[in-house]
This record gives C-alpha cells, structure tokens and sequence, in this order.
C-alpha cells in the first residue's frame, strides 16, 4: 500500500537524514520515478522532505523533524512494544522502558480493536535459572562504541584463568539469549566476546577499521551460524530412551540432527560435534543413553564415566547406589537387586 510505503521512506530518511533516489528505490522496492512521485506527494502533505538537485544531492529530511507516533497504524504502534528488548535487557542498557510505553500508550487504540497482540504475548530473553551475570557494563560499552573508536580489551577466553589484552574494532553489542556479547574483528578476523569475561576496556584515539560490505547484523548472524554449522566433523549415532527425547531436544539443541524410532521404548539419534571431547556432554543421559557409533566416541565417554565415578570411590565405599536413578523406571521394570546397585557401564554394541 502505499501509505505504508510513504511511512516507510519518513523512516529510512529519519534515520538516514539523506538518500539518493536509488537508494529509496532499492529499499522499497519501487522504481526511481515511484520515489520522486512519493516524495512529492510528502511535500504537498506539509512534511519537510525535498529533492536536492547536483552531484550530492539526494532525498533529504530536515534535520530535527520526528515522526510523530500518531501517524502510526494500531498494527505498528504494537509491533514497536513487541520489538526489542525486553525490560531487563533494556534496563541493562539505561532504556526508560517505561516513558516509551507511556508515549505509544497515548496513541491509543480504536474501540471495535481486537485485543493488542502485545497485551497477549510478554518476551523476556533470559535464559532458565540463569544466575546474575557479572562483566562489563553493557550500557557503558555502549557508549563508548557510539564514538565509532578501537578499542583495547582485556579479555579471558573460556577455561583461560587469566585475561589476555587485545585490540579490536567493534561493530557493536549482541544480546543473545540472556547474555551480552561483544560483536568485533580482531586482526580482521570476526569474534564473539562474552561481556561476562571481559574485565575491561580503554577506549583508543584510533578510528575503528571495519572490513568493507558488513555491518553489526551481518557479522553477527555470520558467527552464530558458523557456532551452530560447526558441529559436522564428528558424527555420534546413539540409542536413547523414548521418554528422554524431549530432554534431548532442550539439552542438544541444533546438535541433534536426526530421530529415528526403534521400537517401543528406544529411538536412534545422530549429534553433530565440533570435536570428540565434547562427547562429555552426554553423560548427563547417564543409562539413558548408549553410543553405537564411532568406537571411539563410546571409549571417551566409558573414560569419562569411570572418572567420574573415581572422584566418590573411596576406602569403604566400592558400589555407588543409584536409588535415585530407581525413581526413572518404567513401570514395567523390576527393581534392581541390591546386588545390581552400582555403576554400570554399558557396552558400545547396540541391544
């Protein structure tokens, strides 16, 4: 519609302040001659957008003009509430959430509305039982990378003890959930720095050096996408028990790649990982869960189980009760004898 479109361009030249008709045109999705014809339109209509004419002319807005809330349509006033971040992480950042909702509250809703998707639907990005996280000051960081600068960073990578210091050029902040991340190129490499580890920072009197053709979005879906693709290089099969697959799917995530059904009670799984050692994960299935494939995936984590059970044998204490565990069977079970109390390691052949 072409409302809409109208509204659309008053954006892009409101963040912009000046666009070129080509640039208008590719973002709408429309052709020059459309843009001029709009932009006409707008003029008549009392809003201070022209066209300048010469080698750096272009679409302009005058600086200090707003758009006004009233202008938008019910659909967007609650799209902009369900948009974002949500309070906590606003907060985070120093955003007067409240003041915002105040104001698109006052535009108000027509009285034969239905009920506003955002009284309906509330978002909140922290993850489950997450603790408090402690690091770097989001809205600080923020600040700083607002003056477009490199920074120095003293960083310390997972099971480092200590910081190492870095220069980098930011692209800015990703929130992801719960966590706040440091989006930057480090010696032209892309990297993904967790705010939590990141002890402090010196801003430099350096201007940042961005590679050409990439923005904060871009670099940061180009991560994240390598961190999930990664796990291709080692391919786990394994039987699981039917009841544990939707404990799976939480735990695994994007790992899990396919499901396939057994029988009754056991259904053959494949995990995608980055490297043999993270087979470790798994151990949280305990009997659960039983590799078949690769030979050496089952070996690491029969490895990983005796040591594990190591750590709570001691001088009178050769079985490990696993009441508990008694607490998992199907109804179908009979209880283990006393004598089958205790660590069992299951073989890598399949049942």
């Amino acid at each position: 519609m072409r409302s809409q479109r109208l509204l659309s361009m008053l954006l892009l030249l409101q963040i912009r302040q000046r666009m070129t008709a080509r640039e208008l045109a590719d973002e709408l999705g429309v052709s020059e001659r459309t843009v001029l014809r709009d932009v006409l339109a707008l003029a008549e209509a009392d809003i201070p957008v022209f066209a300048e004419q010469g080698r750096h002319g272009g679409i302009v807005l005058l600086p200090g003009s707003r758009l006004d809330v009233n202008r938008l349509t019910p659909p967007e006033v609650d799209a902009l509430r369900l948009l974002g971040l949500d309070p906590s992480q606003a907060a985070q950042l120093g955003i007067d959430t409240a003041t915002t909702q105040r104001k698109l509250a006052t535009r108000g809703a027509p009285a034969t509305a239905a009920i506003p998707l955002s009284e309906l639907v509330m978002i909140d990005n922290r993850a489950w039982f997450a603790s408090e996280v402690v690091g770097a000051d989001p809205a600080g960081l923020a600040k700083d990378l607002q003056s477009g600068v490199r920074l120095r960073i003293s960083y310390r990578r997972s099971a480092q003890r200590r910081p190492t210091t870095i220069t980098v050029d930011p692209y800015g902040i990703l929130a992801r959930a719960g966590r706040w991340y440091l989006v930057a190129d480090h010696r032209d490499q892309p990297r993904l720095l967790a705010l939590e580890r990141l002890t402090r920072w010196k801003v430099l009197d350096e201007p940042r050096r961005l590679r050409p053709d990439v923005d904060l979005a871009s670099v940061s879906r180009e991560l994240m996408d390598d961190l999930e693709r990664g796990g291709n290089s080692v391919v786990i099969t394994a039987l699981l028990d039917s009841d544990r697959l939707d404990l799976a799917r939480r735990i695994l995530g994007t790992r899990l790649r396919t499901v396939e059904p057994v029988d009754d009670q056991r259904v053959r799984i494949t995990m995608g990982y980055d490297r043999l050692e993270a087979v470790r994960q798994l151990l949280q299935f305990a009997e659960h869960l039983m590799i078949t494939d690769p030979p050496e995936a089952a070996t690491r984590l029969t490895e990983l189980a005796l040591l594990t059970a190591a750590q709570y044998q001691g001088p009178s204490r050769t079985t490990f009760p696993t009441a508990a565990g008694d607490a998992d069977r199907r109804p179908d079970q009979p209880e283990r004898p006393d004598s089958d109390r205790r660590l069992r390691v299951r073989p890598s052949q399949p049942r």
